[in-house]
């Protein structure tokens, strides 16, 4: 199999390496006239793309390869555009085999990717570790392992996770799941350098592979403190292609940490249908001291709302920095980001347990914060800085 094709068959497991995505809630407006959204026309390539393949399925449900296709797909455009729904369409299309004692691999990988992103972590590692059993050369299945455990901080069992990759997958993909765990434990400045050079190699990569590496070193280098090189990393990925909610998400982060909220609301002026993007907007519009402040950050907590009464808890992350950066209640926000550290460990899910227990005084949140700090020996400059003004209780 050449290494495009490879590549395209690797996507569902690379989207969600690009982790933190926080998809969209719905939103219940107060005036029932009032436009939500205009959706996608039907003379949209993708959506034709789409259309095209749902009823391809529809005329026979149980083609797995067809569903497979079409659930891929789904997954890819959730990526894109973060809109939730599309991780609803990729289960419906995989129905029939779902609740199956056994489903056949490809949907089983692909389950995982969807639990994965609802952050049924242990659900999902079972799914993989499934197909693994009988399945050794599975490159997706260890990618999306990889992945998830990167994710709930296993980092051992990440990188032996990756190390199968070898053999399995193009080198830079494996080089890029190796760097990406080796950049949270304490090797972060040596493992950039390295992603850096293998890059640098190889020239003419599929350009969905390279953004994905490019988005990846953007956030090493941040980390880093290496704002050169992780400005002129971000460009290059954006310059890609339309960029995606994960990428504008990071993108934006980085303008707000370097004091450049003007530029953000520019960037995220019409794109508040996705929650992690509309908090972005609403904190920039909050620094500009701008009147509409307000009501982007009301209705963010509308949507917070909802998600807390359907027992929704995936945004945990997001919530908490609204309760920090927009509502000001600190106590509020480090029993979130504390709720959020149970499940997933991040730089990200980090970086705010260390900002709310700064804020709050929490004692459990400084020790958590600072324990994880001194046992992965991050590298990572605005936690670093942040971590330095935590008051260890006597």
């Amino acid at each position: 199999m050449n290494a495009a094709l490879l590549f395209r068959r690797l996507l569902p497991a690379l989207l969600p390496m690009l982790c933190g995505a926080v998809f969209a809630t719905p939103y219940i407006p107060k005036d029932g006239k009032q436009v939500l959204e205009h959706l996608p026309s039907r003379a949209d390539p993708v959506q034709r793309e789409l259309m095209q393949m749902r009823a391809a399925l529809s005329a026979n449900p149980n083609d797995l390869a067809r569903a497979a296709a079409l659930a891929q797909r789904y997954i890819e455009q959730a990526r894109t555009e973060g809109d939730p729904r599309y991780l609803g369409y990729a289960q419906a299309a995989l129905a029939p085999w779902w609740k199956l004692p056994a489903p056949p691999d490809q949907v089983l990988v692909l389950r995982a990717t969807l639990r994965q992103s609802t952050h049924q972590f242990q659900a999902a590692l079972a799914d993989l570790d499934a197909v693994l059993k009988h399945d050794s050369g599975n490159a997706q299945a260890w990618l999306t392992r990889a992945t998830v455990q990167l994710v709930i901080g296993d980092y051992a069992a990440a990188k032996a996770s990756c190390m199968r990759l070898a053999m399995r997958a193009p080198s830079l993909v494996t080089q890029t799941c190796l760097a990406n765990v080796a950049s949270v434990n304490g090797d972060g400045r040596a493992s950039y350098a390295r992603l850096k050079a293998t890059l640098e190699r190889q020239p003419d990569i599929d350009p969905n592979l390279r953004s994905w590496v490019e988005t990846l070193m953007a956030e090493m280098a941040a980390r880093l403190g290496e704002d050169a090189d992780a400005e002129a990393l971000y460009r290059k990925a954006l310059a890609a292609g339309e960029p995606d909610s994960y990428l504008l998400g990071a993108w934006s982060d980085y303008l707000l940490d370097h004091g450049r909220a003007p530029e953000v609301v520019r960037l995220l002026k019409d794109k508040g249908r996705v929650d992690a993007l509309l908090l972005r907007y609403a904190i920039a519009l909050k620094t500009l001291g701008a009147p509409d402040a307000r009501a982007q950050a009301d209705a963010l907590r509308a949507r917070f709302d909802a998600a807390m009464l359907r027992g929704d808890t995936v945004h945990q992350r997001e919530q908490a920095r609204f309760e920090l950066a927009l509502r000001g209640d600190p106590k509020a926000a480090v029993k979130l980001a504390l709720q959020n550290w149970a499940v997933q460990k991040e730089p990200a899910d980090l970086r705010i347990l260390v900002e709310t227990a700064a804020a709050s005084g929490d004692a459990t949140a400084t020790k958590t914060a600072l324990d994880w700090i001194a046992k992965t020996k991050i590298e990572d400059r605005a936690i670093t800085a942040r971590a330095a003004k935590l008051k260890v209780a006597p």
